[in-house]
């Protein structure tokens, strides 16, 4: 097969996965209630969140005020099956549109279905921030320039989707013992794993894959291709014929994909500050291997819950401690690009 053929034949295998995955989408939206619909209020040009959690209370105050602080103006979330106070507090939140379900998070892809839906009926047009309820979204000037500014610009230069790499963070001393601040847990959680990303180019799609952090250096040691990948897409100028392949990862159509640079320039990109390394995520480690909701082969995984059910100090002496967003720039962990 010529490479124009074998071009054409895997645009058109893409084109497929993509209806295939909408389709799934409106199929699984039968499996929302809604339990507060405020989407009403949701006007045009509005900077929206979407989010899938359970039993996230604990973190949810501190997220929740981080993304109105970087101008988000609705959050659309489904809440699966909690059983703390997630839900009750959600619902209660003038700003937040809640639906709940106790379907698989695994089966519907990890909550992406679920989100795909919302997004096709709710999010055509606008930017939308896809995140974890552990997941903290910073960029260059984050302090002083909210989403608005770093949206227009990038509206500006045609750039419909905005990158960011996961940043495991980790604190000193075994994870049991180190409960979070409610209002900085990065007074915690300020140490990370610097010096061993790996990067490629994944085809067919064209994304850049990274993997490492602490995860690759203290639960997959042995085999670094299998710690959870790092690159993600959260940030999109929203199309109701988008759709997200694998979480956040990787996205269709696939010319989407194309937001770092692969001749050594710089393009711009976030950190997605990642809180999970806290004292609950012991107990939630052994709940979540019995569930297997998280991975999509969970046997493969049961040395990583292993390793955070023994209760583990992650801190070594060659662990870097969390900077702000020139150091982490600095770093080559995020970039302004051409946004200055």
């Amino acid at each position: 097969m010529s490479g124009r053929a074998a071009g054409l034949w895997t645009a058109y295998r893409l084109r497929w996965r993509r209806r295939r995955l909408l389709w799934r989408a409106l199929r699984r939206r039968r499996q929302l209630a809604p339990a507060a619909d405020r989407t009403a209020a949701i006007r045009p040009g509005d900077i929206l969140c979407f989010a899938t959690v359970r039993n996230e209370a604990a973190r949810l105050p501190y997220w929740l005020a981080h993304y109105r602080r970087l101008g988000v103006a609705h959050f659309l979330m489904v809440d699966n099956a909690s059983s703390d106070a997630t839900a009750a507090m959600l619902a209660g939140e003038p700003d937040v549109s809640l639906w709940s379900t106790a379907a698989s998070y695994r089966r519907s892809r990890f909550g992406v279905d679920w989100l795909t839906w919302l997004m096709i009926r709710h999010g055509h047009g606008h930017w939308c921030l896809t995140v974890d309820a552990d997941e903290i979204l910073v960029y260059p000037y984050w302090q002083t320039r909210d989403l608005r500014a770093l949206t227009g610009w990038l509206d500006e230069h045609d750039q419909p989707a905005y990158p960011a790499m996961m940043l495991d963070l980790y604190p000193r001393g075994r994870l049991s013992e180190q409960a979070a601040d409610p209002a900085d847990p990065f007074a915690t959680l300020c140490w990370f794993d610097a010096g061993n990303l790996m990067l490629r180019e994944q085809a067919p799609l064209g994304n850049l894959w990274i993997q490492g952090g602490v995860r690759a250096r203290r639960f997959f040691a042995a085999d670094p291709r299998r710690a959870p990948t790092l690159n993600k897409l959260p940030l999109v100028r929203w199309n109701r014929r988008f759709v997200y392949v694998n979480s956040t990862h990787q996205i269709l159509p696939r010319r989407l994909n194309a937001v770092w640079e692969g001749d050594g320039g710089e393009a711009p990109s976030g950190i997605l500050l990642h809180t999970k390394f806290l004292d609950e995520v012991v107990q939630k480690s052994a709940e979540e291997r019995g569930r297997g909701e998280h991975f999509a082969n969970s046997a493969l995984y049961d040395d990583y819950y292993a390793g955070l059910i023994a209760d583990p100090d992650l801190w070594t002496p060659h662990s870097a401690r969390l900077p702000g967003w020139r150091g982490l720039e600095a770093r080559g962990l995020m970039s302004r690009g051409g946004w200055i």
